[in-house]
């Protein structure tokens, strides 16, 4: 098989699926915006062959690029796993005739307000939204529907750009700040009360091969406002338990009304008042490395299994199940600059035989923006065999450590 592989050197989680590609047999090529020799000698040597283009999001130019690679050994698959080359990847796959995620199927992934549109009209619960251009038209919706409620870019990414609002003066300052920042069709949904996770899978010709759910604490557009929380994501091991059974159905449905058919995939959901709500849906891996914690978790190389996915429409491993695996994140008490930790010792004596990655910072380290996510500042990622007993590790550290910052 040869794999055309989209921005292998950016981010760095992009390289663990062009080696396991290379590890299953596969001959690789690359587009990327990074000349060859300032690749990573260890990237550099999976990859058969790398071209660099101005930019990814040109379709005719990447076009041109790859049919100069199919010139060379025909190209089976384009892959891409990063949010934003979804649907180029797609445009690509339909010039090029190989198959793979549809353009119909990835716009829909990326668009927020058709996604919830056409799940909805197929009987899926999700929050009433829609699609708006300008701060009248989310006034109308508002007045219908009533606030709080939630407003981002209808091709968004994560959480980034996604306000809660409570009034219509919230309303019409969070719509002309993303009109103003280049945002031309605005999502704005219902505000769902509740407890919110994640179902990640790794679907092949449309089954379901492996499942994995996890849990935010707290919900992650709470604990992208203040540095005082210390974030946590936790993935279970109790997937047999019966409360998951309605989740998981939601989600093979979803991937089937989708026509998602080998590929990865990252769906938020909530559960509250109103009962399981679907958020929304990604045709790729979570992002913050969230798939080592399913590999350490099961006794699985999940990037190998999705490459056998990609290259022989199979998944071989099993996930174990064995441990539940989690992380949290504390955040510095100001940007700046790192001057002291506490409770760093108690952690290492409490928890540190469950502890298998982390990051501290050395003192005089420059802060990150908490704005950047989960993996930046300090963090500790966690494995244990009871779920209850992981919850209980990440409270712990969240409760003990703290990082104090100088100006």
């Amino acid at each position: 098989m040869h794999i055309l592989f989209l921005a292998p050197e950016h981010p760095a989680p992009h390289r663990d699926f062009v080696r396991a590609l290379k590890a299953v047999g596969a001959r690789v090529s690359g587009l990327g915006h990074k000349g060859k020799r300032s690749l990573d000698p260890e990237l550099a040597s999976w990859l058969d062959a790398y071209v660099q283009v101005r930019s990814l999001f040109d379709a005719e130019e990447v076009l041109a690029a790859a049919r100069r690679l199919d010139r060379l050994l025909a190209i089976d698959r384009v892959e891409a796993v990063d949010e934003l080359l979804v649907l180029p990847a797609a445009t690509l796959r339909e010039a090029l005739g190989v198959p793979g995620l549809s353009t119909a199927t990835a716009q829909l992934c990326r668009d927020k307000t058709a996604m919830k549109d056409a799940l909805r009209a197929q009987g899926i619960a999700c929050a009433a939204s829609a699609a708006v251009s300008n701060t009248a038209e989310a006034l109308a919706f508002a007045e219908k529907e009533g606030y709080p409620l939630i407003v981002k870019p209808r091709d968004g990414l994560g959480s980034q750009k996604t306000y809660r609002v409570e009034t219509a003066e919230e309303l019409g300052r969070s719509t002309d700040e993303l009109t103003a920042g280049g945002t031309r069709s605005i999502a704005i949904e219902e505000f769902v009360e509740g407890h919110e996770g994640f179902y990640d899978t790794l679907t092949v010709a449309g089954e379901v091969r492996h499942e994995f759910i996890c849990h935010y604490y707290p919900n992650v557009l709470e604990a992208m406002k203040e540095r005082r929380i210390s974030p946590q994501i936790a993935a279970t091991n109790r997937l047999k338990a019966e409360g998951y059974e309605e989740l998981k159905q939601m989600g093979r449905r979803v991937i089937e009304i989708l026509g998602l058919g080998t590929t990865a995939t990252h769906m938020e959901w909530f559960f509250g008042p109103k009962g399981l709500r679907f958020s929304e849906i990604g045709a790729r891996p979570p992002g913050e490395r969230l798939w080592d914690l399913h590999c350490v978790g099961n006794d699985l190389d999940l990037y190998r299994e999705w490459a056998l996915a990609v290259t022989a429409g199979q998944a071989a491993g099993e996930a174990s199940r064995r441990l539940a695996t989690g992380s949290v994140q504390i955040r510095p008490d100001r940007d700046g600059r790192v001057a002291r930790y506490f409770g760093l010792h108690e952690v290492v004596r409490e928890c540190g035989e469950y502890i298998f990655a982390s990051s501290v910072p050395k003192l005089g380290s420059v802060t990150k923006a908490i704005r950047l996510g989960y993996l930046e500042n300090t963090w500790f990622r966690l494995r244990h065999p009871s779920y209850d007993g992981l919850r209980g590790m990440l409270d712990f550290i969240a409760a003990t450590v703290r990082v104090h910052a100088t100006a």
